[in-house]
């Protein structure tokens, strides 16, 4: 995953000096004051539109209702058993814990990696623990806001080892996101940029 994210973070600027170098191919004949004024009407148009703009905000926007949070949480209280079977029936492979009462106070995040390494690992009933039990506690959460760059989501989900991530505002926890959601939303900006520097290139702008 580290690899995968130096590859897309240095994308930017290797699809920008690809046009350039495009550019002094058809037009050789360019003096060069010219050009290096050509060059950087190129350069501020390609920043202008800009790689990596996509936020959280627009992941959770695409996914719809699915992501206001509705279903993605349990209570400190639940079973581990009815979180496990609350992420099977909704195909996720997280669910924000709260305090019974108190939806958007949370208290942690439960995972499927907790499931396997605290309860099948070592032997324990998943319908007689609690999901307070097992958690991974609020103290150690690593969350994002809805205008945290998808980028920025990835280098944390990727240096924390983490493949699920909430969302938070000040009015709460309004979602979350996982690394599908970020790699799928990172290489669709990229694909819309390289449309655009084609458009570019053929004198669609």
């Amino acid at each position: 995953m580290q690899g995968a994210l130096k590859a897309f973070s240095s994308h930017g600027n290797f699809v920008k000096n690809a046009v350039l170098r495009h550019v002094r191919v058809v037009n050789p004949l360019i003096q060069p004051a010219v050009f290096s004024r050509f060059e950087s009407a190129v350069s501020a148009r390609i920043e202008e539109h800009g790689f990596e703009s996509t936020r959280i905000a627009d992941i959770l926007n695409s996914k719809g209702k699915g992501a206001d949070g509705s279903w993605l949480w349990c209570t400190t209280d639940d079973s581990v058993y009815d979180a496990v079977k609350s992420m099977t029936q909704h195909n996720v492979g997280a669910l924000v814990v709260v305090k019974p009462g108190e939806q958007k106070s949370i208290a942690g995040i439960i995972t499927e990696r907790d499931y396997l390494r605290k309860i099948i690992v070592q032997g324990r009933s998943s319908k007689s623990t609690k999901v307070g039990d097992i958690m991974t506690e609020e103290n150690k959460l690593i969350t994002v806001s809805p205008d945290t760059k998808v980028l920025r989501a990835m280098q944390l989900m990727t240096d924390n080892r983490i493949r699920h991530i909430p969302v938070i505002d000040d009015r709460g926890m309004i979602g979350m996101v996982s690394i599908g959601d970020v790699v799928r939303a990172v290489v669709s900006e990229h694909r819309e940029e390289l449309d655009r520097l084609n458009a570019f290139i053929q004198g669609g702008y």
